[in-house]
């Protein structure tokens, strides 16, 4: 076994590994940059080394700071976590050439797997079932074309080779729209991923999101864990993921099957440590279950937690002693899923307005606990949500008996979460887990998709979940008081600087601390600056990908005027009247932030 290991990553994730390697006897090496010195995780480990700059590439991406740090710290292994370089190639040959443990599959799996092409390839030539599409590379626009009429028909998604994540694909509904596909699966994949390459798929409408958890030894021993249903997500971006799948989903000849399609897919590529094989499962009217090989996350995921509550299985710990030689603690024989298992995304997100990113500093942080709650997070009261990063401020999980009492817990868990500061997506969690739709085990794509029910949870009952103010311009208090021995809260409404304020200043009463501006007067001071309503704001901050309107060119409310990148995330920012535009102050490439003009459009 390893006595020390560098954790080449940040937040919620570095803090998991080095959980477990505590819990090994292993030493810990945190890495950190200019940006997270303060960040927990850096504080966390048993020694902390800086990076470098804020900017990935000066510091979580930084291959060569990197080794410097293992050489100088004395550790033997490297655990990626997820994201970042944990699925870069070139990166664990790197590790071994330095004489460094990867703790992760063989550069050759990750190579196998990463390009989507390849891993299509390979699962085909195994027998493993693949979504019916193309196997290598479409070369050309022209060639998409003719492929997309000619072989697999519309709706046609487009991906790219490298892609993940949500990251790199795109779909079109029918021909018109496929120029934009495939140029915008190319251009994400270069950005993310540098590989520009793309491939055709059979798009599914709505399909289930089966996944199954993998370990595999370098002994021989292949096994997986059962599956994870990750099918309520937005711009193919996991929201929410429980474990097992909702029973009329899968059965157990279903899991049965799904789970040896999983091991043969990695045993195909020689796989060892913790990975996941994602999957389609696409339900007929009439019951008929067709399930696809999607790809195969070569690393440990985001949501490996509920499985770990349902199996009662450490992956991590199983990953750090598989890359350290040991064989599988447990066999296939010895897996059993007990209860339910939910996992909630925290991210800080706007879901009202289509989950525009909404990085901030958080003020009072108090997260949930009872009877089968887990919070992985990396923050803490003071820590800022950076868009130089990825928006996930925790993972709230519950386990329960069953799926219906597991809501019931995470409901209550979401109640109790405080965050405030920030405007994160627990009423989201809180509105969708009280639907009829997500009770029957729907993909709930249908209200994920729907703009009025997401920008009701802008109202007063969903944001007073993490101490928001009411949309009014009266301040609400409240006070504790008791009578006959009994304890009472009382709330007391009324204009700012009114009676109640006074009392609280006087003494009589604890002042509560103070609260941000309503959102309508922020939206407002946003939406008028200077130019009243015929003002498009920028919903966030972040950086200007594209511009495509022109000043003096007529749009229609929806149009797309520009595209700004933030937090990993390219969000299309649309006009919110028609008109024209009369100003056009951005240029590709400016840094723009939350309330800052991108276009002024005046009535035609």
């Amino acid at each position: 076994m390893f006595s020390k290991v560098l954790i080449a990553n940040r937040g919620e994730i570095a803090v998991r590994i080095i959980r477990a390697l505590d819990e090994l006897g292993i030493a810990s090496v945190a890495v950190y940059s200019e940006l997270d010195r303060d960040a927990p995780h850096a504080a966390r480990g048993g020694e902390s080394y800086l990076l470098g700059g804020a900017a990935p590439g000066e510091s979580y991406l930084n291959v060569e700071r990197i080794l410097d740090i293992v050489r100088r710290s004395g550790a033997e292994a490297v655990h990626p976590g997820y994201g970042f370089l944990a699925e870069n190639a070139a990166f664990a040959r790197a590790c071994e050439q330095a004489g460094v443990v990867f703790i992760g599959p063989p550069a050759d799996a990750i190579d196998a797997m990463g390009s989507k092409t390849r891993a299509r390839e390979l699962m085909r030539d195994a027998g493993v079932p693949i979504v019916p599409g193309t196997v290598e590379a479409v070369q050309s626009l022209r060639d998409a074309e003719r492929i997309a009429a000619d072989e697999i028909g519309y709706p046609v998604a487009v991906k790219a080779a490298g892609g993940g994540g949500g990251k790199g694909f795109r779909v079109a509904l029918k021909p018109a729209e496929l120029q934009d596909a495939f140029e915008g699966a190319a251009r994400e994949g270069e950005k993310f991923f540098s590989d520009a390459t793309v491939y055709l798929e059979r798009y599914l409408p709505d399909p289930r999101h089966v996944e199954v958890q993998v370990l595999a030894d370098g002994h021989g021993n292949t096994i997986h864990l059962g599956e994870r249903d990750c099918s309520i997500q937005r711009r193919h971006q996991k929201l929410i993921e429980e474990s097992p799948a909702p029973a009329w989903v899968v059965d157990e000849a279903l899991r049965e099957r799904i789970g040896t399609i999983a091991v043969e897919a990695a045993r195909a590529v020689d796989y060892r440590g913790a990975g996941t094989v994602e999957g389609l499962l696409s339900v007929s009217e009439e019951g008929t279950r067709e399930y696809f090989f999607l790809e195969m996350n070569t690393r440990v995921q985001v949501e490996h937690c509920v499985t770990e509550m349902t199996t009662g299985i450490d992956i991590v710990k199983e990953g750090i002693r598989v890359a350290s030689g040991e064989p599988l603690s447990v066999a296939q024989a010895d897996v059993v899923l007990r209860g339910h298992a939910i996992e909630c995304r925290i991210n800080a997100e706007d879901a009202s307005k289509t989950f525009a990113p909404a990085p901030g500093r958080i003020g009072r942080y108090v997260e949930p606990s009872g009877p089968g709650v887990r919070v992985d997070s990396g923050v803490r009261a003071g820590s800022e949500i950076s868009p130089t990063y990825d928006p996930m401020v925790a993972k709230l999980i519950v386990w329960d008996a069953d799926r219906e009492q597991a809501t019931r817990r995470m409901l209550r868990a979401l109640a109790e979460y405080e965050i405030e500061g920030l405007e994160t997506l627990i009423p989201f969690h809180r509105a969708l887990l009280a639907t009829e739709q997500w009770a029957r085990g729907e993909t709930c794509r249908d209200l994920l998709e729907d703009k009025a029910w997401l920008e009701a949870l802008a109202t007063e009952q969903a944001p007073a979940a993490q101490g928001a103010p009411a949309e009014t311009d009266t301040v609400e208090q409240t006070y504790t008081v008791e009578v006959s021995g009994r304890r009472f809260d009382v709330r007391v409404i009324g204009p700012p600087g009114g009676a109640g304020a006074a009392a609280a200043a006087n003494g009589s009463a604890a002042a509560p601390a103070p609260k941000r501006p309503s959102r309508a007067a922020r939206d407002s001071a946003a939406r008028d600056n200077g130019h009243g309503s015929d003002t498009l704001a920028s919903p966030m901050q972040g950086s200007v990908w594209k511009i495509p309107v022109k000043a003096g060119q007529q749009v229609v409310a929806g149009e797309v005027v520009t595209i700004i990148e933030a937090m990993k995330m390219e969000n299309e920012i649309t006009a919110h009247k028609a008109g024209v535009i009369a100003e056009l102050p951005i240029s590709e490439g400016d840094l723009v932030r939350n309330g800052d003009v991108l276009a002024v459009i005046a009535d035609a």
